[in-house]
């Protein structure tokens, strides 16, 4: 199998980080192809622009989607956003790594979205849900988050999780063609002890060894 994981976090040293180098090394121990991406650590670029593209469409007036386009006819993206681009479309299975900010994702992966996920190379022309660009990919969001379990249940402080994670599940994965599998969330780890936390990531290291064989979820269905 080919993964793809993307980290989006400040801290090498974080949970998050931990999460990323143990996935990593889970894979590899298992005889899988991996990449990564760590965005921070990359110096990514979050902000779409011109910037995206080495060809010019329009040069009056900037359309995104439309230099997209034109940017997917003539080879004209930009290295970094090639780069990741191809990266994807090598991977069978992609995994987001963060922490959940704002009820989102932290802006320098949301830009990464923004960025490589371009009309005419990832979605359009009828090519969405099930019959997008990565039909018969799987992706997972593995996250954090700042509050603990109870606060995100359906009756909980903050509202049912699913529904928070709902927009990325279907507005971007699915989107593109992606098949959701359950995410995995870590609930508040910045309150655990190490001890708990390095369990964690040992039930973590056990779930990927049997990703391959996991149902994605229905998104529809929450």
């Amino acid at each position: 199998m080919k993964v793809l994981i993307v980290l989006a976090h400040p801290e090498p040293q974080s949970f998050n980080g931990a999460m990323f180098n143990s996935a990593a090394a889970a894979f590899k121990a298992m005889g899988h192809e991996v990449k990564t991406s760590d965005l921070y650590g990359m110096k990514f670029n979050p902000v779409s622009d011109r910037n995206n593209f080495t060809s010019v469409k329009n040069p009056d007036y900037l359309k995104l989607q439309l230099e997209e386009m034109h940017a997917s006819e003539v080879k004209g993206f930009a290295p970094d956003i090639e780069e990741e681009l191809q990266k994807l479309e090598w991977c069978d299975l992609m995994i987001w790594q963060f922490p959940l900010w704002w009820f989102g994702l932290p802006a320098i992966l949301k830009g990464w979205a923004d960025r490589v996920l371009a009309m005419g190379r990832t979605y359009g022309g009828g090519k969405v849900y099930d019959k997008g660009v990565f039909a018969g990919k799987l992706a997972m969001l593995s996250l954090t988050t700042g509050g603990p379990e109870s606060s995100y249940e359906k009756d909980g402080f903050n509202g049912d999780i699913y529904g928070v994670l709902r927009p990325i599940h279907r507005g971007i994965l699915e989107f593109t063609g992606f098949k959701v599998l359950a995410p995995h969330i870590i609930y508040s780890p910045a309150r655990m002890t190490d001890e708990v936390r390095e369990e964690i990531i040992e039930k973590y290291s056990v779930r990927l060894k049997n990703i391959e064989n996991e149902k994605p979820i229905i998104v529809g269905a929450y």
